[in-house]
């Protein structure tokens, strides 16, 4: 089965980072998977804060890791990488276990560069009116913060 890990390590050293990954691929090597490739994202501020291991963050490294392995190999490596105090968060999906589905996908994943953030999307499509008035509905909106 194609599986992508989507991981956020703490800011800071990009040798941490490194080292995670090479754990992680080393794992997965060792059980008999394949590493098909890894992408670094850098570093990006998070949705919002979180804690973690008693830490407080609001930005972190982000890396995917795409490999093939079995059911068991993609839960030992989510059972390490919980247990290292330098990850943040981390998510593990599964992207196909038939071969037609699988054969063509990269190792590398490409960030989609088009967009910045959302506000930008809506400068190009509105009116300066339009702005004010959609900012004026969020900042007296109950779920604004």
């Amino acid at each position: 089965m194609l599986y992508e890990l989507i991981a956020i390590v703490r800011p800071g050293s990009l040798k941490e980072v490194k080292e995670i990954a090479k754990n992680a691929g080393v794992q997965v090597l060792r059980s008999g998977g394949v590493v098909r490739g890894y992408t670094n994202w850098g570093t990006f501020t998070l949705p919002k804060p979180t804690t973690k291991h008693q830490a407080r963050y609001s930005e972190g490294w982000h890396f995917i890791m795409r490999f093939d392995a079995s059911g068991p190999v993609q839960s030992a490596v989510r059972r390490t990488l919980s247990l290292d105090p330098r990850m943040i968060r981390f998510s593990v999906i599964k992207i196909g276990d038939k071969l037609e589905e699988i054969n063509n996908v990269p190792g590398h994943v490409d960030w989609n560069g088009t967009k910045t953030n959302i506000t930008d999307s809506i400068v190009s499509r509105a009116t300066p009116r339009a702005i004010l008035t959609e900012n004026a509905a969020i900042r007296s909106s109950p779920y604004s913060s």
